[in-house]
C-alpha cells in the first residue's frame, strides 16, 4: 500500500496541474524572487514545512481550498473527504463508490451486512469492503462524489475538471451554486 500524500507532494501535484514553475508559485505566494524556487522545492521535497500563514498564501496562489494541506478539525466530515480524495489521487482506482439500493420487504430480517457483487474480471482478487454513512451530511457529500465519478467515467467531465472539483471542494458542491463562495470547476460551466 502506498503512503498518504505528504503536504509537499500535494503542493507539487497542484502546482504542476496549474502549470506553474516552482519560482512562479513562490513569487505568487509572496516569497522573495531570488529564492522563491528554492523554498518551494524544499516544501515539495518535505525537507521544510511551511508555516500555516504561508500554506494559506500557497493555497491562494494555487487557487485551491487550504484544507488540502491541513484540516481545522481532525476527523470532521471535510477532513474525511479530503483524506479520501487524496487517497484516490495517490492510488488511482482505490476509491470506488456505488449506490446502495434497498431490499424491498426485508425490514429487520437479519443482521447480514454483506453487499453482494458479481465476481468478474473488473473486481479485485480479494472481495472489497464497503462502508456507508448513517449521517446525512456525509451521505450527501458521498452522493455528489459518486455523481462526479460517474460523470468522469462516462466522459461528461474531464480528469482535469474532476481534479478541480476535488481540490476546491466543498466550494464546488452543487448545492452551493447560489453561494458567493461557490467556485465554478467545469470548463463550460455558466
Amino acid at each position: 500500500m502506498l503512503p498518504d500524500m505528504t503536504c509537499g507532494e500535494k503542493i507539487k501535484r497542484i502546482r504542476k496541474f496549474r502549470g506553474l514553475t516552482q519560482k512562479e508559485l513562490g513569487i505568487l505566494a509572496g516569497l522573495g524572487e531570488q529564492n522563491a524556487n528554492i523554498r518551494i522545492a524544499q516544501y515539495e521535497a518535505d525537507s521544510r514545512l511551511p508555516r500555516r500563514d504561508l500554506l494559506n498564501r500557497i493555497a491562494q496562489a494555487l487557487n485551491v481550498n487550504p484544507i488540502n494541506f491541513y484540516s481545522h478539525v481532525s476527523g470532521c466530515a471535510e477532513d474525511i473527504m479530503q483524506t479520501l480524495f487524496w487517497l484516490e489521487e495517490s492510488n488511482p482506482g482505490s476509491v470506488n463508490l456505488f449506490q446502495m439500493m434497498p431490499n424491498p420487504g426485508k425490514v429487520n430480517a437479519s443482521q447480514d451486512t454483506a453487499v453482494r457483487y458479481n465476481d468478474t474480471d473488473d473486481w479485485p482478487a480479494e472481495p472489497p469492503v464497503g462502508v456507508y454513512f448513517h449521517f446525512s451530511f456525509a451521505t450527501g457529500f458521498m452522493k455528489e462524489w459518486l455523481l462526479r465519478q460517474q460523470e468522469l467515467r462516462s466522459g461528461k467531465i474531464t480528469r482535469d475538471e474532476y481534479f478541480e472539483w476535488k481540490i476546491n471542494w466543498p466550494y464546488t458542491c452543487d448545492d452551493g451554486k447560489e453561494s458567493k463562495y461557490y467556485i465554478p470547476w467545469q470548463k463550460n460551466e455558466d
